[in-house]
């Protein structure tokens, strides 16, 4: 039983020739490999995102059900965001 299974995908010009230069500069064996890789990154980052959900997200959401009194307003929560933006800018800068 095959393990594999021939599909026929249509790309725009700009992604099919990002796949073919791939192929010609050696960074892959064919063009079904760096759709593999890109599959593979597609679930990876599906699966991190995932975790974050169940994780981060949901314990914020318990932690805000069970006292919703913590909760900080959210134009206060966005001068912090802001702040934060403004120090990483100043680094680059």
């Amino acid at each position: 039983m095959r393990s594999t299974q021939q599909l026929s995908i249509t790309l725009p010009l700009e992604m099919a020739n990002l796949v073919k230069q791939r192929v010609s500069n050696g960074d892959y064996v064919s063009e079904s490999e760096v759709i593999r890789e890109g599959l593979r990154a597609l679930q990876e980052r599906e699966s991190a995102v995932e975790h974050w959900l169940r994780t981060n997200v949901a314990d914020t959401y318990d932690a805000y059900r069970a006292d919703p009194t913590k909760a900080r307003p959210i134009d206060e929560a966005w001068k912090q965001l802001e702040a934060g933006m403004d120090d990483i800018d100043q680094e680059e800068g």
